[in-house]
């Protein structure tokens, strides 16, 4: 176990082209020590397809999971099809995180109504859950119909959320195994919205406590100020998302490359431990680097502090 004793993942992030560049990340995660190992989506490739590709070669790992998948522009069965495959390619350790995404996501590119994002995901975890547990759903909901089950032979695949809202926090806590947080939300987000909001939903659902993953970023660098300066410019356009709008100012920053912790590895590790104290269950955390060399300088300095 790492030092701060607490499960962590590696993000391999959302812009990974080729399966080789998949497994090239596995496999660095894998050596590092890493606890698991998860990859996101937006116009890179199918986490899910990638990880079951990729299967062979992360055995290591006690996890691996798509953190997140939207949901819009698929279907529960079809994406429980998808998952459920994987899983078994798998042996039983696919955990599917999914989102809503956002409305700029949506309505540009898929063309499709976000008017009522949270009635939308409700619908769609009502279907997903028995699917994904091998058993028939049957949800006729003003926003999906689903009628059906799978003969697919796979382990049940657990599901994260990615909530920040109240209703959304409140569903994943009484719905899911937890949440999958993004870099928008910080700390003190996590200790005074997250963590009672969900807990409480999962405790007056009689649910066990909820996964809460939180999603610091780091650079190990000298230049503290110049990589800190990088990553807000870098995180303009998230900033102006109105979800993570709403969690910044909760946080009391404008911009998430704020949140990210630069400068010695104790410093990062002590920045690390903040969200641990806040309440979230488990990290996954990322490299975010201005240059090459402080890329590798981190990677092989959070390597070195896990092996610690």
């Amino acid at each position: 176990m790492n030092p701060l004793g607490v499960p962590i993942g590696f993000a391999g992030g959302t812009d990974l082209t080729t399966i080789a560049e998949v497994r090239a990340e596995a496999t660095y995660a894998a050596e590092a020590g890493f606890d698991s190992f998860w990859v996101s989506q937006i116009f890179g490739v199918d986490p899910i397809v990638a990880l079951a590709a990729i299967a062979d070669d992360c055995q290591q790992f006690s996890e691996v999971g798509t953190s997140v998948v939207p949901i819009y522009g698929r279907h529960p069965l079809a994406l429980a099809a998808q998952a459920l495959t994987a899983q078994s390619a798998l042996d039983g350790r696919l955990t599917l995180g999914i989102g809503p995404s956002h409305a700029v996501v949506i309505e540009s590119f898929f063309g499709e109504s976000y008017d009522r994002p949270f009635s939308y995901t409700r619908e769609f975890i009502e279907a997903l859950n028995p699917l994904l547990r091998g058993e028939a759903a049957s949800i006729n909901g003003e926003e999906l119909t689903t009628h059906g089950m799978l003969n697919i032979s796979a382990d049940p695949v657990p599901i994260l959320l990615a909530a920040m809202g109240p209703k959304m926090l409140e569903l994943a806590g009484a719905h899911t195994a937890g949440t999958s947080l993004g870099g928008a939300v910080g700390p003190k987000t996590i200790a005074n919205h997250i963590a009672p909001t969900i807990n409480q939903a999962a405790a007056d659902a009689g649910k066990p406590s909820p996964r809460i993953k939180g999603f610091p970023l780091f650079a190990v660098t000298d230049e503290p100020e110049v990589a800190r300066a990088a990553a807000i410019e870098g995180g303009a356009g998230y900033a102006s998302l109105p979800a993570y709008r709403a969690m910044l100012d909760r946080e009391g920053v404008e911009n998430g490359g704020e949140l990210a912790f630069f400068g010695s590895m104790d410093e990062v590790a002590e920045g690390f431990q903040t969200y641990i104290d806040a309440g979230a269950t488990e990290l996954r955390i990322a490299v975010l680097a201005h240059d090459d060399a402080t890329e590798q300088r981190s990677r092989d300095a959070i390597a070195e502090w896990i092996a610690s």
